[in-house]
């Protein structure tokens, strides 16, 4: 009964993302998506704040922001990752660089280059949202979390 629980509990996806059109693409790409709640921050600051205050299933982290780049965030964000508390996905650009292996080396969990696929999102979004759902079981022992 509890993992019918979990199941129908939305999970929470954070994308960090400066750009307007593309914040509505992976919106758009999250739509059909059932029980998955949107987030949205539009630069690194704000994007650490709400990850650190709703510890989201998901980070989709653009490496480019106006204020913090990608691998500063994942900087911020180390402990909770390291305590598998936050899952990273690194959306850039850019081939993959230095900036994305140090931010992997960091604990970042993937990378997916852009332009973004409506299928690359949605199921790169489906699998990670399921890998978070069982590393919560397993933390968890399993048992009732309490409502």
């Amino acid at each position: 009964m509890d993992s019918a629980r979990r199941a129908a509990a939305p999970q929470t996806v954070l994308c960090i993302e400066d750009h307007p059109v593309n914040m509505q693409l992976v919106e758009a790409m999250l739509a059909g998506l059932a029980g998955v709640r949107l987030l949205k921050a539009f630069n690194g600051r704000d994007g650490v704040r709400l990850a650190q205050a709703e510890l989201p299933d998901l980070v989709l982290l653009d490496m480019r922001l106006p204020d913090i780049g990608g691998l500063e965030v994942v900087r911020e964000l180390s402990e909770l990752i390291s305590q598998e508390q936050l899952r990273v996905v690194l959306l850039t650009g850019e081939s993959f660089s230095m900036e994305v292996v140090k931010a992997m080396s960091l604990g970042a969990h993937d990378y997916w280059p852009k332009p973004l696929t409506v299928e690359r999102v949605r199921d790169g979004v489906t699998r990670a949202l399921a890998d978070a759902a069982a590393r919560r079981t397993r933390r968890d022992g399993g048992g009732a979390s309490g409502a």
